[in-house]
């Protein structure tokens, strides 16, 4: 037991390709939660996010990925996500519909725009008939939903266990 020595904060496991993953919020009430994404989106590799509003990232909860991500800053959502389709990505929503397929069985595409909703309002209506798909974390207890952060960085996991190198 005295070999074994564990080493605490390694670097960033190489990509083999960049990912392929666009992370997109619609004006969010917190930019506390902007930058909760962000930096969840930046341990995934993830180079791009997409906001509208006054999306700014804090330094404190960021962190590096203010250095790592490409964030745009948009007024309205709609307009980009017919530039993302056209790209050739897919939208997929982060949102709880009677459409939504659960997240356990999802199979993303690599080119996959995420769309997450805001904190109170969720995805708006016009932006889920956009889509072409919704997906979903089950939930087995109460609240009846995670924060936008957390469930972002759940759905950035499953993107990544199904691309592990990219």
């Amino acid at each position: 037991m005295d070999d074994f020595i564990q080493q605490r904060h390694q670097p960033p496991t190489k990509l083999a390709v960049p990912r392929e993953l666009v992370v997109v919020c619609p004006p969010m009430r917190s930019n506390i939660n902007v930058s909760r994404i962000a930096r969840a989106a930046g341990c995934c590799g993830v180079r791009r996010m997409i906001c509208c509003g006054t999306a700014r990232l804090l330094a404190k909860i960021a962190r590096d990925s203010r250095e790592a991500i490409e964030l745009e800053v948009h007024r309205t959502l709609l307009p980009v996500l017919a530039r993302l389709r056209a790209e050739g990505y897919q939208l997929v929503g982060l949102e709880q519909t009677s459409l939504s397929e659960s997240l356990f069985t999802f199979p993303f595409r690599r080119r996959t725009a995420l769309v997450v909703g805001n904190e109170r309002t969720g995805i708006e209506p016009e932006v889920l008939k956009a889509l072409d798909r919704a997906v979903e974390i089950p939930i087995y207890g109460r609240p009846d939903s995670h924060n936008v952060a957390t469930a972002t960085a759940i759905a950035l996991y499953e993107y990544c266990r199904q691309y592990p190198s990219g």
